[in-house]
């Protein structure tokens, strides 16, 4: 593991940027809203303003949400609740964690590459002093690159210091980078998260929250940002809405920003409300400030959130994850019945959609696949080749329940189908009868660019195969997905609300640049292992 870097940015040297660009866009005429104490516990509704119109084999195998974020102002133990918060996230990011914390005027940053628990101690943390701090986990690139991409990312520029964490991945990031560089910027990351830094640093507007506004405005795609000043916290949401980001409080009335509820939950903070879509909020020692960064007639917020990448006892965009997951399940037992003597999870991520299909077939569901917690992200293997090696490291299935039954299996999603078909031979080979599969969700067809890694679409088995084909590929005795009209039926009147690109291939905001993927980088399926690459490849879309 590499040594966590710690770093103290205090009357800030100049950004390596070009002050005397000029380029920038004007103002949206941007609507401030009331101040709003920090001790008060309730807000009036979002202002419709903001929303008028509303009523290779070199991929993971399941998709990786990027990272997670976290905000917190007025607690004397900031930094420590950023950690714990950070703990509840480590789902949405396992490859680098860091906190910025702000003490006596000095943003104090350490950052460092693993699990939460590796990149902090006690020491470490007790370096970290003052009542407002940020937070990130990520899921990223690795090798000699991957420290250096870890955030939050701090930097200096004319009127002080800011640090900055980002959830989500910015479509026009290459035009922008080009255009700072054009200008004289000069990047030392390969983070679309570091332009965001250069555009507040060259922008024309004095106070801070204007420069963030003005920075956003440049902005295309998916971001939840929560930065950190020498006095301020501010939480931003793309106009869509794709990734989750949301408000709570704790007794003391700190303020928490975090990308899910199951955050506020472990550090004892009340959700209030979600960070609408196109919202700016600003937390200082004035209170709650609201700004209407752009208005949008509808939202697209990821539904994989509910899918697979939430904690199922996070509240996310409003919906209980759990609730979501219970009735995919029920939805696959009413649409895609099969005669069975029992009902398994793919664990983790399958266990309550398994649960739901269980309930409405009326057939046990029982722990037919237990997950080894305690794989690490790498292993040696005998030479003596172990056939299906990575999933039975992680998957030991319990031949008293497969054993001469006829199995239903209920996974979350298909990727590649690899692990799939990896998975239904491990159940046969323990003894099932019939193993058949149940998806809970839709054939994933196009690659998503709103902060999700996944293959390109020509690497996506339902992009290239039919539900049979899928089939006869996995092995199982039959395969079915949830329709994504019945998807939509249960979302009801928020369906529109949602993003379905990767079921559909129709982006709400058009990728309309290059797609770098980035070898060299440690893969990690969550069965197979780690892989490293070498090369770069550069994508046409």
């Amino acid at each position: 593991m590499a040594a966590p870097n710690l770093s103290t940015l205090s009357k800030p040297s100049p950004l390596p940027f070009n002050a005397n660009t000029t380029s920038f866009f004007t103002l949206q005429n941007p609507t401030l809203f009331p101040k709003t104490s920090l001790s008060h516990k309730t807000h009036s509704p979002f202002p419709l303003s903001c929303n008028s119109n509303n009523p290779n084999n070199t991929f993971p195998e399941k998709l990786r949400e990027e990272c997670g974020v976290v905000g917190i102002y007025g607690d004397p133990e900031a930094s420590r609740l950023c950690y714990l918060a950070l703990h509840a996230l480590q789902h949405r990011g396992q490859e680098g964690a860091g906190i910025v914390a702000v003490h006596n005027n000095l943003l104090q940053s350490i950052t460092g590459v693993g699990l939460v628990s590796e990149v902090f101690n006690e020491s470490k943390l007790d370096q970290l002093q003052g009542t407002l701090a940020i937070g990130h986990v990520r899921y990223s690139t690795a090798g000699q690159s991957m420290l250096k991409n870890v955030q939050p990312f701090v930097a200096g520029y004319r009127f002080g210091s800011v640090g900055v964490a980002h959830n989500g991945n910015l479509v026009n990031y290459r035009s922008l980078r080009d255009k700072l560089e054009d200008n004289g910027s000069i990047f030392n990351t390969t983070s679309d998260t570091e332009v965001v830094l250069h555009l507040i640093a060259t922008s024309k507007h004095r106070p801070f929250l204007l420069r963030i506004v003005d920075a956003c405005e440049k902005l295309q795609g998916a971001y939840s940002l929560v930065f950190v000043t020498e006095d301020k916290l501010v939480a931003v949401r793309d106009p869509f809405g794709f990734r989750p980001l949301v408000m709570g409080r704790r007794r003391n009335g700190a303020v928490v920003f975090a990308s899910e509820t199951c955050a506020l939950d472990l550090i004892e903070a009340t959700y209030e409300r979600e960070v609408y879509p196109g919202e700016v909020l600003v937390v200082d020692e004035n209170g709650l400030q609201s700004l209407c960064l752009v208005s949008h007639p509808n939202p697209k917020q990821c539904i994989f959130e509910h899918i697979y990448f939430a904690l199922p006892n996070s509240i996310v965009f409003g919906r209980s994850v759990y609730e979501s997951r219970r009735k995919f399940g029920e939805i696959l037992a009413t649409e895609s019945p099969v005669e069975c003597d029992v009902v398994i999870a793919v664990p983790d991520s399958g266990v309550v959609a398994a649960l739901g299909y269980a309930a409405k077939a009326g057939v046990p569901f029982q722990q037919g696949l237990i997950r080894s917690h305690y794989v690490g992200r790498t292993f040696i293997e005998p030479s003596q080749k172990i056939r299906d090696f990575g999933v039975k490291l992680k998957l030991s299935p319990v031949r008293g329940v497969l054993e001469g039954k006829r199995v239903v299996v209920v996974d979350d999603s298909i990727v590649r189908g690899t692990t799939s078909s990896k998975i239904v031979r491990l159940i046969r080979e323990a003894g099932a009868k019939e193993v058949h599969m149940r998806i809970a969700c839709p054939p994933i067809i196009a690659s998503c660019y709103y902060g999700v890694d996944t293959p390109s679409s020509q690497e996506l088995i339902s992009n290239r195969m039919g539900v049979e084909e899928i089939r006869d590929f996995i092995g199982s005795d039959s395969l079915a997905f949830l329709p994504l009209d019945s998807l939509k039926m249960l979302l009801g009147s928020d369906s529109p609300n949602f993003c379905f690109a990767c079921f559909s291939g129709k982006y709400p905001v058009e990728p309309t640049q290059l797609k770098m993927k980035r070898f060299g980088d440690l893969l990690d399926d969550g069965f197979n292992g780690v892989r490293n690459q070498t090369e770069l490849k550069i994508v046409s879309l």
